[in-house]
C-alpha cells in the first residue's frame, strides 16, 4: 500500500462493539482477568499496554516498514530506551550537528560507562577512522537540526554494518513520507512524535521503531513496559489520528519552505540559507536521491550578529515565536539561545519551521521582518 493509504488505515479498524469508524478511547488502567487467572483479550495494565497504544505502535511500524515499535511519552524518553540498552563499555558515534537534547542526553550516561563521541558525518573518512572495536551505535541525524546537514544512508549503514554496529536514524524531519532509512540499512528509526507524526501542536510523544525484531529491540520494549515513560491513551488517539493527514501536511509545508528558501537565498539581508532543496547546499545531490521532497524546516543567517538575529524574529507578524516545529502554524526562533551555553549554532541564526499557512503570506511576513 502506498503511505497515503496506511497513514488512514494502518492501526485502526471498525470497533465490533459499537460499529464506530473512529477507534475509541479506552482510558481504562487496568483489565479484568478469567477465573483461571488469564487475560485473553491481551491486556493486563495499561503501563504494559493499552489497546490505543498498541493501534498508535502498529501504525508507526507500519508507516516505517519496520517489524515492531515502542511509543514513548516524549522523544527524549524513546531515545534514552536506546541509551539504556546498551551496556557499560560500549561506545555511540553520532551526528556533530544534532538535536542538542539528545547531545546533553548521552552526556548523562558516560557516568554508568557508555562513552560517546560526534563526528562530521558527511566526510566518510573521518567517519570510518571514529568507530572503535566497542562501537554498538551508530546515531544518525538527516537533515540533521539545526544546520540540515545531509548524511549518506546507505554508505554510513554499510560502515557501520561492516564494524558490528547498530545505525539509529532520527527521522524526525524528514518522516516517513519524505525518507525511509530502513530501506538504506538503518536498523532504529526514532521519531518526536510530537513534531510533524502528531503534527498539531497539542500532544507529546516519542517512538523507536525496529526493522526487524531481535534481543535489542525486546530490551526497548522491556524498558517501555518496566520504565512506564508511555503516553497517555487520548495522546496515543490524538497522535493517531494526526498520522490520517500526514502525507498531505508534509507535502504542502515541503512546497512552501521551497519557495521560502528561495526567497530567503536572494534576500539582501540574508547571508546563508541552509535548505537541501537549494542546489547550492551541498547535501542537495545526495537529499535528490534519498529524499523524496526536502522537509519543511529552514535555518538561515542574518547579515550580522545576535541582535540583527533577534531584531528578526521580532519583527515577524505571522510566524510565532516558539520552539519546536512540525505544526500547522509556521514557527521562527533564535536557536543558539535555545540550546545555550554550550551551542556550536551561529549566533546569528533563525530556524524557522513552515506551517500550512499559504508561502506567500510568509514570504511577505519574512520580506517586512528583513527590512531595514
Amino acid at each position: 500500500m502506498r503511505i497515503e493509504t496506511i497513514s488512514v488505515h494502518a492501526g485502526r479498524s471498525v470497533d465490533p462493539a459499537t460499529g464506530a469508524v473512529t477507534p475509541p478511547i479506552h482510558l481504562t488502567t487496568t483489565y479484568e482477568r478469567e477465573k483461571n487467572g488469564d487475560y485473553p483479550k491481551g491486556f493486563n495494565y495499561s503501563r504494559n499496554n493499552n489497546p490505543n497504544r498498541e493501534s498508535l505502535e502498529k501504525c508507526l511500524a507500519a508507516l516505517e516498514g519496520g517489524k515492531t515499535a515502542a511509543v514513548f511519552s516524549s522523544g527524549s524518553a524513546a531515545a534514552m530506551s536506546i541509551f539504556q540498552s546498551l551496556s557499560p563499555g560500549d561506545h555511540v558515534l553520532l551526528s556533530d550537528d544534532i538535536y542538542h537534547g539528545t547531545r546533553k542526553l548521552i552526556k548523562q550516561f558516560d557516568k554508568w560507562g557508555i562513552k560517546s563521541n560526534f563526528v562530521e558525518m558527511t566526510n566518510l573518512t573521518k567517519l570510518k577512522s571514529s568507530i572503535k572495536k566497542n562501537t554498538k551505535v551508530i546515531w544518525i541525524e538527516t537533515p540533521s537540526n539545526p544546520l540540515l546537514k545531509i548524511i549518506d544512508l546507505k554508505k554510513v549503514s554499510d560502515l557501520a554494518h561492516q564494524s558490528g554496529a547498530m545505525v539509529v536514524c532520527d527521522n524526525t524531519w524528514a518522516t516517513p513520507v519524505l525518507q525511509s532509512p530502513f530501506e538504506f540499512g538503518a536498523d532504529l528509526i526514532l521519531h518526536a512524535t510530537t513534531k510533524y507524526i502528531g503534527g498539531h501542536s497539542d500532544v507529546l510523544g516519542g517512538a523507536v521503531i525496529a526493522k526487524t525484531e531481535n534481543g535489542f529491540s525486546q530490551k526497548i520494549i522491556e524498558i517501555q513496559r518496566t520504565g512506564g515513560a508511555v503516553p497517555s491513551p487520548f495522546e496515543c488517539w490524538l497522535t493517531l489520528r494526526g498520522i490520517q493527514t500526514l502525507p498531505i501536511r508534509i507535502r504542502t509545508q515541503s512546497e512552501s519552505a521551497m519557495l521560502v528558501a528561495e526567497f530567503l537565498n536572494k534576500n539582501k539581508a540574508v547571508s546563508k540559507v541552509y535548505y537541501p532543496g537549494l542546489p547550492k547546499h551541498p547535501g542537495h545531490p545526495l537529499a535528490s536521491m534519498q529524499m523524496k521532497l526536502y522537509g519543511g524546516m529552514i535555518s538561515f543567517e542574518v547579515k550580522g550578529g545576535k541582535e540583527e538575529a533577534m531584531k528578526v524574529a521580532s519583527k515577524v507578524k505571522l510566524f510565532t515565536r516558539a520552539t519546536s516545529l512540525g505544526g500547522p502554524e509556521s514557527l521562527i526562533e533564535h536557536r543558539a539561545s535555545v540550546e545555550g551555553d554550550e551551542t556550536k549554532t551561529p549566533q546569528n541564526l533563525l530556524r524557522v519551521s513552515i506551517g500550512l499557512e499559504h508561502p506567500d503570506d510568509l514570504i511577505g511576513d519574512l520580506e517586512q521582518a528583513l527590512s531595514e
